[in-house]
């Protein structure tokens, strides 16, 4: 869709009402605001962060959403409800909906121990592949990004997964404790949660999941450690499964430019949370790719029934 039909439809809604609630009166916002048919909202409250930081980005970019029951809802979802519909063999992400852009993503790091024996994520890695069952690890609940991070770095070593000895916890702080406790060898989280221990020194940090290493923190990427994985706890946006084409061109470009603007990388450096904007048909094939990649994981780790087995 071209930039004057976009803003031509945008304008066209303008008796569609005020911006959602959520969105609160915000001075940096024009007078001459496009309004649009849509509310944003979060598919699960792990997202309400980046669902109120992405409306209130829209709204000082220049972009006045409607009420819910007024508008088209663009929900903020992520990686963690595509793994649990593969888990529960349920209808998938792209069954069910119509993708729009990838927002942002958490990066995730490997820790160990502060005293631990491991000098670098070679020798973890070493000890991984030899002895899966005796390298007990730790990180979120089972099947969630943690779990998948240390599944494809198995992968990536060539271990087997099915045998990594791999707890779950509801809370990072419950996994520090299998950490601390000397219950795990080795944690997987996001980076963000992990921070204020490696500042005290309590635990290490061996690699961290970004294709790239992390500005501020001496640590190499696990593609860096010979594992060729580039991996992000990533949320994105996306509309009814119906969404009308005029409409999905609309939203689309509303993620691009919002995605692009100052005040949404400013809430992604406050939320911690690394923009990876990719929208549209890319953003449709990319999520078609990572679907696969999480299948694969996730039948590595023996959650998910690999076909012709029981």
């Amino acid at each position: 869709m071209r930039r004057r039909q976009f803003f031509a439809l945008g304008l066209g809604m303008a008796g569609l009402g005020m911006a959602a609630a959520a969105c609160g009166a915000d001075k940096g916002t024009t007078a001459g605001a496009v309004r649009l048919p849509f509310a944003i909202a979060p598919g699960a409250e792990r997202w309400a962060g980046v669902t109120r930081a992405l409306t209130r980005a829209a709204w000082q970019s220049g972009f006045m959403l409607a009420g819910h029951r007024q508008a088209t809802t663009i929900t903020v979802t992520g990686l963690p409800a595509l793994a649990a519909a593969e888990i529960d063999a349920g209808p998938r992400l792209l069954e069910t909906a119509t993708p729009l852009a990838r927002l942002a993503g958490e990066i995730e790091v490997v820790v160990v121990p502060a005293a631990s024996p491991f000098r670098d994520f070679e020798d973890f890695g070493a000890q991984l592949l030899a002895r899966p069952e005796e390298t007990p690890l730790a990180g979120g609940p089972q099947g969630e990004p943690d779990h998948l991070l240390f599944g494809l770095v198995a992968r990536g070593l060539g271990a087997d997964a099915r045998r990594i000895a791999y707890t779950g916890h509801p809370t990072t702080a419950e996994a520090t404790d299998a950490l601390r406790g000397g219950r795990a060898v080795a944690a997987a989280g996001p980076l963000r949660a992990w921070r204020a221990d490696l500042r005290k020194g309590r635990v290490r940090a061996l690699a961290v999941s970004s294709a790239r290493r992390v500005d501020g923190l001496d640590v190499p990427s696990l593609l860096e450690s010979g594992v060729r994985i580039d991996f992000a706890d990533w949320c994105a946006a996306v509309g009814p499964q119906d969404m009308a084409e005029d409409l999905r061109a609309t939203a689309v470009e509303m993620c691009e430019r919002v995605a692009g603007s100052a005040p949404w990388h400013k809430a992604c450096r406050a939320g911690g949370w690394q923009p990876i904007p990719l929208s549209g048909g890319d953003f449709e094939q990319w999520l078609a790719s990572e679907t696969a990649r999480t299948r694969a994981v996730l039948r590595d780790l023996g959650l998910v029934d690999t076909p012709g087995t029981t």
